[in-house]
């Protein structure tokens, strides 16, 4: 599949790559008009690391309070802003270690995160955590993402604490989720790694749709893909094979995956290896009921978001 790309005129910061016309370009961009926000992000382009007067680390503006998460990619550290006391999730990555790992024969991990940042910056909505700030200094080999700091926990945390979510909280939490994707949808933009983990409850109940690392946005309603989406476990049959997919549709069998596993407490198609995790996925029965119709195997099956609606589905 040819890689869309735009010029820097569109979408521009720091450290994307540029090409042979000495144009920077984001894999996968959204077309600027779909860019959603009422605030534009802001871009900067320069980092310094100094001391708070109460020894804690300050990047810029913001202060280190305590880390709050770390993944393959890099850690999310909750800073504050010492000029408004405004709490942000700040994720960072090191550049030049993203770069070599190689992610297919042209993208490494790093064109993940610049993908993330571009998908990002468009987005503004009540089910999807924001992007206030990107801090990228050329000289400088980390890249910080500013984001909303949500007080909550992840799905995948609140299941450590209890062995499943009951039904009626399941349906209100999956009504956030569907109107989340939706979003995205409408503006054809694949998440590609729904799962728990990337599901934040706030403390008021609502749902935000995080970590977009395996995201593709695309300029019109052909969403084909040919990578293997994030996480086995919830991972679309048509996509355990080395075959071009539909993202939205892979999208939305993750979903009734997510579902099940929140509502059952376990994953019903997790095995003790990719292989077999593949093997239980293509192998299993087709669902055939109306609550689980979002599992339907084949893709061309799976009801769009916008004709199932979380009404008809989860109320």
């Amino acid at each position: 599949m040819t890689q869309k790309t735009f010029s820097t005129t569109t979408f521009s910061y720091g450290d994307f790559p540029v090409d042979k016309n000495g144009q920077q370009s984001i894999p996968y961009s959204p077309r600027k008009s779909q860019n959603c926000k009422k605030i534009p992000v802001t871009v900067t382009t320069f980092v310094r690391h100094t001391k708070h007067s109460n020894g804690r680390k300050k990047i810029n503006e913001y202060v280190k309070e305590r880390k709050i998460s770390h993944g393959s990619y890099g850690k999310v550290v909750l800073y504050r802003n010492i000029n408004s006391g405004t709490p942000y999730a700040i994720k960072v990555v090191c550049k030049s270690r993203l770069h070599k790992f190689r992610i297919t024969g042209s993208e490494t991990a790093m064109t993940d995160v610049l993908r993330e940042v571009s998908i990002l910056k468009t987005l503004e909505h009540p089910n999807i955590i924001s992007l206030v700030e990107v801090i990228d200094d050329q000289k400088s080999d980390y890249l910080y993402m500013v984001l909303e700091y949500v007080e909550g926990s992840t799905m995948s945390k609140i299941l450590e604490t209890k062995e499943r979510i009951d039904e009626t909280t399941a349906r209100r939490y999956f009504k956030d989720v569907i109107a989340g994707l939706i979003f995205l949808h409408q503006h054809n933009i694949v998440h590609g790694d729904i799962k728990p983990e990337n599901l934040l409850v706030t403390t008021s109940g609502r749902v935000k749709i995080v970590d977009f690392s395996f995201g593709h946005a695309f300029e019109d309603d052909n969403d084909e893909l040919w990578r293997c989406p994030g996480t086995p476990a919830f991972t679309a049959p048509e996509c355990c094979s080395d075959t071009v997919y539909h993202g939205k549709a892979a999208d939305i069998w993750a979903v009734g995956v997510t579902l099940y596993s929140i509502v059952f407490g376990f994953c019903p198609f997790l095995a003790d290896s990719v292989p077999d995790t593949f093997d239980k996925i293509v192998n299993s029965p087709s669902a055939t009921s109306r609550r689980n119709r979002f599992r339907a195997q084949r893709s061309s099956a799976r009801p769009s978001l916008q004709r199932s609606n979380a009404k008809n589905y989860l109320g």
